[in-house]
């Protein structure tokens, strides 16, 4: 036995130390093991669900993945992305960044329908996106983390937090920064988050002003776009934003941005010259480097302002409050 098993510390040490593992609020209140006696089949439903959306649509991985980033940089991880517009209630679906291109919210039923089948009114919403967000980057080949549980559902949205704190594609490096900052995250962590992009796609309308105004593109690759992306139409039609690898989770993206193929203005703002070319550098190189600073940063944005405690509920229906 160590000899600190048995040593007797002042209460005030205690106190202290107490203090320290708790210095992260967050991390004191969400747990991996949070279900484990409630619901232990929770994690395998929910994978097995995931599994199955992404075998049959392999860009359902992207959509589940962004659905749980728009949700924690709006009043933080707490499930109300997925609120349905009421006429009590205005959610957030209709915000400029989730309009026409946020979706999956009918895989998160289906995750949700499951849950409640093996444990009724346990899980909430806001932890099943969080699993699913994980479990979706490990079925397209990417690495996996432990998911921090606990949160609770909001009763409500906030369109204008939507529409004012979710980065535009439009971004320029400083406001990216700055975006993430407000949330807590660090610039290494905006840079490994934004590694999120070799897998999904955009829109036309998001990436239009650059393949026919910017000059930092590759021709070749701003030329190819251009078809499927008319000057004055097709707004809606589909580029992927890695377009070597566009269902495989890795590090071609970073890859990309060195070439000057990045989809979105904000993706290749990350390698013009400025602070973050060295770090898309080093995992454009090193996918394991990448792989270990995304999981991290993965959690710590999973920890934003969760709902715990008597805060929140638990929904029983993801699109709607009790």
């Amino acid at each position: 036995m160590s000899q600190f098993a048995t040593m007797r510390y002042p209460k005030v040490f205690l106190v202290f130390i107490t203090l320290g593992l708790c210095s992260t609020v967050v991390y004191c209140q969400l747990s991996s093991t949070y279900y484990s006696t409630s619901c232990p089949n929770l994690l395998s439903t929910v994978q097995s669900a995931v599994k199955q959306a992404v075998t049959n649509e392999k860009r359902m991985g992207a959509s589940l993945l962004r659905l749980h980033f728009h949700d924690c940089f709006v009043n933080g991880c707490d499930g109300s992305i997925l609120l349905d517009d009421s006429s009590t209630l205005t959610g957030e679906k209709t915000a400029v960044p989730n309009a026409n291109s946020a979706r999956g919210f009918d895989v998160i039923d289906t995750i949700k329908t499951n849950v409640e089948a093996v444990c009724s009114g346990v899980v909430s919403c806001a932890d099943i996106l969080a699993i699913a967000a994980r479990d979706s980057v490990v079925e397209l080949g990417g690495p996996t983390w432990t998911v921090q549980l606990g949160r609770r559902d909001s009763t409500t949205a906030s369109l204008s937090g939507a529409n004012n704190n979710i980065p535009a594609p439009t971004s320029n490096l400083s406001t990216l920064i700055s975006s993430f900052s407000a949330q807590g995250l660090s610039t290494k962590e905006m840079i490994a988050l934004s590694g999120g992009h070799t897998i999904g796609q955009a829109r036309c309308t998001n990436f239009r002003a650059r393949i026919y105004n910017e000059s930092n593109i590759d021709s070749t690759f701003a030329t190819s776009l251009k078809s499927n992306c008319p000057s004055s139409s097709g707004d809606n039609n589909l580029s992927p934003l890695d377009l070597q690898t566009p269902t495989t989770f890795d590090n071609n993206y970073y890859k990309n941005l060195r070439s000057q193929k990045g989809l979105l203005h904000s993706d290749q703002q990350l390698f013009n010259g400025g602070s973050a070319d060295s770090q898309v550098t080093t995992y454009s190189s090193y996918q394991n480097t990448f792989f270990t600073d995304f999981t991290s940063a993965m959690v710590k944005m999973g920890n934003i302002s969760p709902l715990t405690g008597s805060n929140g509920q638990i929904r029983k229906n993801c699109r709607k409050p009790n």
